[in-house]
């Protein structure tokens, strides 16, 4: 089979390599699936430079988000069948930026009938972590203000729609008109295009002052600490991730003076602590796309052979709306 295969790490676009390789074969529970749909995501950057917390040995087969069908599952998986069509992660080093790929049955779920491949395999990780970073950690009202950064990008715009869906204000910032486009249409009331506009200023000015009772952050470094200038009284800022490249340190007292929250969120320890909760969360996510409430905006749809110019502009923040790989277009 064809797969994308990093042998030496750096910028996707140098170091991941088209090559022909076995068809992996499935564990005892695992799945074997043929891709159908693949999201591009800032994790698969990250591993291609080596600056991932999950550090495969080389080489490895990136895309860590799919939606497949079962080909094959190994002997002790029950339930899930040949032709069942599945979303959720996959086994690296047997990535989704391949013909076929690897999954655990226990963190594969059926794909929404209401999204297509390229939806479906976008759907997981994102949703999934705005759903908890919401819904579990920040226990967002409706009628609350929710601020969302990079709002056009893969979490970011899960979160702008689920914070629709439970009845939100929803403010996105993004950078550029473009992204502002999509944030737009993914139904955010107010959108701040960061290279023009102040967002601090914006949400004083669109909440009388009293600033955003949520702050979704997948960005962190300054854009962590001008949150902290307009988060609300009882507020709570959920840090989801650093895609600024810094690590910023929170200043305590300055919580403790404005009474505010910083909740961290690392979705991935729920699939091992508390799988009935992914599980249950995943049931709400699928009743939410049959409602037509959220879907995955897929502004592009590549095919396998173009994953590394994909993952770079996704690496280079170029990207508008969600990247999709979807092999054979």
């Amino acid at each position: 089979m064809k797969a994308w295969q990093v042998a030496e790490l750096g910028e996707p676009e140098k170091v991941l390599r088209l090559v022909d390789v076995d068809t992996p074969e499935p564990g005892p529970t695992q799945l074997l699936v043929r891709v159908r749909g693949a999201a591009a995501n800032f994790p698969d950057v990250l591993m291609c430079r080596g600056e991932y917390q999950v550090k495969p040995p080389l080489p490895f087969t990136p895309g860590v988000e799919l939606c497949g069908e079962v080909v094959a599952t190994g002997s002790e998986v029950s339930g899930i069948k040949q032709g069942d069509r599945v979303i959720g992660a996959s086994v690296i080093p047997s990535g989704a930026f391949a013909e076929y790929a690897l999954m655990e049955a226990a963190t594969a779920f059926p794909a929404p009938e209401a999204l297509d491949d390229a939806q479906a395999g976008s759907f997981y990780i994102g949703y999934q972590t705005g759903w908890f970073g919401l819904h579990r950690r920040a226990r967002l009202q409706a009628g609350e203000t929710l601020l969302v950064h990079a709002a056009a990008g893969g979490v970011g715009s899960a979160a702008v729609q689920l914070g629709k869906a439970a009845g939100a204000r929803v403010i996105g910032v993004v950078g550029g008109p473009a992204k502002a486009e999509v944030a737009r249409e993914l139904g955010a009331d107010v959108v701040v295009d960061r290279t023009t506009e102040e967002f601090v200023d914006v949400v004083k000015r669109e909440t009388d002052g009293k600033g955003a009772d949520v702050v979704y952050d997948p960005v962190g470094g300054e854009t962590y600490r001008r949150s902290t200038k307009c988060i609300a009284f009882e507020g709570r800022i959920v840090i989801v991730g650093f895609a600024g490249g810094e690590i910023q340190s929170a200043a305590l007292n300055h919580a403790l003076v404005k009474n505010y929250a910083i909740l961290g969120l690392h979705w991935g320890l729920y699939t091992g602590k508390d799988p009935d909760a992914v599980r249950a969360c995943h049931d709400d996510l699928t009743a939410l796309a049959a409602a037509g409430k959220v879907a995955p905006l897929v502004s592009e749809r590549v095919s396998l052979e173009d994953v590394a110019s994909g993952v770079q502009r996704l690496a280079d923040g170029t990207t508008v709306g969600r990247l999709a790989v979807v092999p054979g277009t």
